[in-house]
C-alpha cells in the first residue's frame, strides 16, 4: 500500500490537463449605457442577424433578457420598413 501511494504522488503529465477559459459573455447594450434601440439602423442591428437574416438568440450574443426582447423589435420593425430583409442568401 505504501509503494502504490508513492507511486500515484509521482503521477506527471507531459501536458497540462486543459481547463476551457471562456470569455465572459456581456450584454453590450448595458456595457455601453445604451437604453433605447433604434430599428432605423440598420448597421447596427445586422450584427445580431445571421448570413440567413435570422435573429441570434441571447446564449449566442450574450445580450440579456430584456434588451434581446428590444432588438427583435427593432429588427421586425426594421424589415416591415424594408430597412432589412426578411430572407437573404448572404446578408454579411
Amino acid at each position: 500500500m505504501a509503494q502504490n501511494d508513492s507511486r500515484n504522488d509521482q503521477i506527471r503529465f507531459l501536458n497540462p490537463p486543459t481547463v476551457d477559459v471562456r470569455k465572459k459573455k456581456y450584454c453590450r447594450f448595458k456595457r455601453a449605457g445604451i437604453k433605447y434601440v433604434d430599428y432605423k439602423d440598420p448597421e447596427f442591428l445586422k450584427k445580431f442577424l445571421n448570413e440567413q437574416g435570422k435573429i441570434l438568440p441571447r446564449r449566442i450574443t450574450g445580450t440579456s433578457l430584456k434588451f434581446q426582447r428590444k432588438v427583435a423589435v427593432a429588427v421586425k420593425r426594421a424589415r416591415s420598413l424594408a430597412l432589412l430583409p426578411f430572407v437573404t442568401d448572404l446578408l454579411k
